[in-house]
């Protein structure tokens, strides 16, 4: 395991040889930085009113980016959206639809890495997998990855002090850690965002494609007693996990800001561009009798009072809308909010037309490219979901949902009615059954991938002490 200083500048990563002098990659193929942030709530940042979110360098991508108002989950949990976001299909067609955490993609599917990869991108990712524990047909380094280091199974994500960590299916020893969720002397966020570093400085000659599936600030939640970002909150009349979840988010702020410090250092700015979601919708943490959708209330507008339905695990606009932002200097106009209507599956066919890929069969998502360059932007025919018996479909403003099989749908209009309150089922019948047809059509048997060694696919599971 490589050593590093913690709170290490983009400078000083040079000075210590960890980069060495500047360097441009090839123009025609931008390099790609990919971050998603885990449950980070829409309304979660400081540049969209939050009161107690101290989030400079996000905000600052938005404000020399575009900010997409909706972008959409590709499902309401870690797993499935995870896996619409690498294959570019929507939850009617993937290979993991459930959230184990273990369920693997199909040996052999393409992914967001895979497509790039043969475009001659170097592909690393850092954090967080999530379709496909070892032992299984979906480990990354089967599917387009050179480099995975993190966690694969993502219930091993829930300690931020493992005993190991995972690089390309072997085990890397976290010193000092017994599996205590809160415990530990290797926080394991801290070495995943060290070798994402590294992994700009060794591929600067790029193109490279950088996946950050980080697991902050999801629980469980723990932080080292020198965290810097713990000041900020340390006198808050709060639970102290309460405590800990906002000082992440500041945290994995500053580590943002290093990022593209680094690319900024090594000349790699001007032909990088970042995107910035959350992984699925935020989760009502800390909930009271005073706030009763939690203490930071990741679906409630803080300058309005208005609220996403429902949140985390469910097909309403709470468990689907992501803060999204897309900073690419000098190709996309600064400061613009972009209201285009998008989800994950979008984003495969988005990368391989800036990279200049063909696009795998089967992939459901349309490239949002134009949106970026300020073109015309051709638009979904519809969008669907399933999870957990739930499904919903989309198209335009208009959505149907239904919670099972054996209760009846419901009709909103987003355009006027963001928190699906006002049921228009009986009044638009017709506009209904057409999506449902949309839905009887997006659906097809589920098709899953291999275990292969059901011992090894089950082992990071156990991550507590026995």
């Amino acid at each position: 395991m490589k050593t590093h200083i913690k709170f290490l500048s983009p400078l000083l990563a040079c000075a210590f040889g960890l980069c060495q002098a500047a360097s441009a990659a090839s123009p025609e193929k931008p390099n790609i930085v990919h971050i998603i942030l885990d449950e980070l709530g829409y309304y979660e940042l400081s540049s969209m009113g939050h009161p107690e979110m101290v989030t400079p360098n996000i905000d600052q991508l938005a404000e020399e980016g575009i900010r997409f108002t909706q972008m959409l989950a590709g499902a309401p949990a870690c797993a499935p959206t995870r896996c619409t976001l690498m294959t570019g299909k929507h939850s009617g067609h993937t290979s993991v639809r459930g959230n184990s955490g273990a369920d693997p993609l199909v040996e052999g599917e393409e992914t967001i890495a895979s497509v790039l990869k043969r475009k001659g991108y170097a592909t690393g990712g850092f954090g967080k997998w999530g379709v496909g524990a070892r032992g299984t047909s979906g480990v990354p380094e089967k599917h387009g990855f050179d480099e995975f280091f993190g966690y694969y199974d993502q219930v091993h994500a829930h300690t931020y002090y493992p005993r190991y960590l995972i690089r390309n299916s072997e085990e890397v020893l976290q010193p000092g850690n017994t599996g205590d969720t809160k415990v530990g002397e290797t926080h394991a966020h801290f070495e995943i965002f060290n070798e994402s570093m590294d992994f700009i400085c060794e591929n600067k000659d790029g193109p490279f494609y950088l996946y950050l599936p980080w697991t902050p600030p999801h629980g469980h939640w723990g932080l080292p007693a020198d965290e810097p970002s713990l000041a900020l909150y340390k006198d808050r009349d709060w639970p102290e996990n309460a405590k800990i979840y906002a000082s992440m988010v500041n945290m994995v702020d500053r580590q943002v800001g290093e990022i593209r410090g680094l690319l900024k250092e090594l000349g790699l700015a001007e032909n990088t561009l970042i995107l910035f979601t959350g992984d699925n919708g935020g989760s009502p943490y800390f909930k009271s009798k005073q706030k009763p959708r939690g203490i930071f209330s990741p679906n409630i507008d803080p300058k309005t009072g208005d609220e996403f339905r429902g949140g985390k695990r469910n097909l309403y606009e709470g468990g689907l809308r992501v803060p999204a932002i897309v900073c690419w200097p000098g190709k996309v106009e600064a400061g613009r909010v972009s209201d285009h209507l998008s989800y994950f599956p979008d984003v495969l066919p988005t990368f391989a037309e800036m990279a200049g890929a063909d696009v795998p069969e089967g992939v459901d998502g349309i490239s949002f490219l134009p949106e970026l360059l300020g073109k015309p932007q051709p638009q979904h025919r519809y969008l669907y979901w399933e999870f957990a018996k739930q499904t919903a479909v989309r198209m335009g403003n208009l959505k149907a949902y239904r919670r099972n099989p054996s209760q009846p749908w419901q009709l909103y209009d987003l355009s006027v009615d963001r928190s699906e309150s006002n049921d228009l089922a009986a009044q638009h019948p017709k506009v209904l059954e057409l999506l449902k047809t949309y839905a009887a059509e997006a659906h097809v048997d589920q098709v899953m991938g291999e275990t292969y060694d059901k011992e090894l696919a089950t082992k990071d599971k156990n991550y507590q002490p026995k």
